[in-house]
């Protein structure tokens, strides 16, 4: 089999009713799993379509791939809870937000298990 230019090939899919054009300026795609997020950085994409259908070629280097359930936890913990918990426990910032974590942000709990480990420790 012969190599053929882009010019030809681009000339036999018109005959053959596909068109495909590239997207510019792409800087992230993002596939939302059940239970995972996706992320593709700078990628190529393209949309061919072909007659009523229409396909997205997507070609990335990288991909990082996120759990939702650390995702969730992130974005459900704002930092006005940290503070309020590591003020009411008497405890650091980071000890504050382990312990929403662990709650799933639940700030009565939170602060209850901190001031219950402090007592223990005495």
């Amino acid at each position: 089999m012969r190599k053929m230019s882009p010019r030809e090939m681009r000339r036999i899919m018109q005959k053959m009713g596909m068109e495909i054009n590239e997207m510019e300026d792409v800087e992230e795609v993002v596939i939302v799993r059940r239970e995972e997020i996706l992320r593709m950085s700078s990628p190529k994409v393209s949309i061919i379509k072909m007659g009523d259908q229409t396909i997205v070629q997507v070609i990335g280097n990288q991909i990082i791939v996120e759990s939702k359930e650390q995702k969730a936890e992130e974005e459900y913990i704002s930092e006005e809870d940290v503070q309020l918990v590591a003020m009411q426990a008497k405890v650091s910032l980071e000890e504050a937000r382990k312990a929403l974590k662990q709650t799933g942000g639940d700030l009565a709990k939170a602060i209850l298990t901190l001031i219950a480990s402090k007592e223990e420790k005495q």
